[in-house]
């Protein structure tokens, strides 16, 4: 029984710490589009950049 408990345990933690990387790598990746936004302004980026706030929303 307890084997099957820590399993469990073990996954929770581990697709825990996925989503947390997930985030992480979004948060970033948000910021540097805004980054490169200033430098190019094209629709398409604007567009990308809305749809990552809107993924990052999500998840607040």
């Amino acid at each position: 029984m307890d084997n099957k408990g820590q399993t469990s345990a073990e996954f929770i933690l581990l697709f825990g710490g996925i989503i947390v990387v997930v985030l992480l790598v979004i948060y970033m990746y948000n910021n540097y589009i805004a980054d490169l936004s200033d430098e190019v302004s094209s629709k398409e980026v604007k567009e990308f950049n809305n749809e990552l706030k809107n993924l990052y929303g999500y998840f607040k």
